[in-house]
């Protein structure tokens, strides 16, 4: 879409597809960070927990975004992208675990989008992380991307 498109689509929800948290995905993640806290990589002593099981990290359901956006194919695009990068975030809260084996999905909006410069926008995406079956999602997050054409 163009940029006067896009800035006509702030405010408007777009729900991605599920995409499963595995235990395998939540290994690998503790092995890329070094953080193997026994929540997250044990399930024998996670059940002892008030969790019951492993839970995400919530680094990992972070890290997770650029997928769900991408699992989104109602998310608005700007046309003729070269190539986009994180440009941070302005806000993070995870408000809820997320269990081994569940799957999450995100609903987003942009909240901002503006052009910095010939070529270069940047736009703020607000981004719930439902649990399926859960009524508490797992994060919102405030996302800045900008984007060049």
């Amino acid at each position: 879409m163009t940029a006067d498109e896009m800035k006509a689509a702030i405010g408007q929800e777009t729900v991605s597809d599920w995409i499963e948290v595995s235990q395998d995905m939540i290994n690998k993640f503790a092995d890329a960070t070094g953080d193997h806290q026994f929540i997250h990589v044990d399930p024998e002593r996670a059940k002892a927990t008030p969790f019951g099981t492993t839970i995400a990290h919530g680094f990992l359901t972070l890290s997770l975004l650029p997928l769900i956006s991408m699992k989104n194919a109602d998310a608005p695009r700007l046309d003729g992208v070269k190539m986009g990068v994180n440009y941070g975030g302005n806000k993070v809260r995870f408000l809820a675990p997320v269990p081994s084996g569940s799957k999450i999905r995100g609903r987003s909006k942009v909240t901002e989008f503006e052009e910095k410069r010939p070529g270069q926008y940047q736009y703020t995406t607000e981004t719930t992380v439902e649990i399926e079956g859960s009524q508490k999602p797992a994060m919102i997050a405030e996302w800045i991307t900008q984007v060049f054409v």
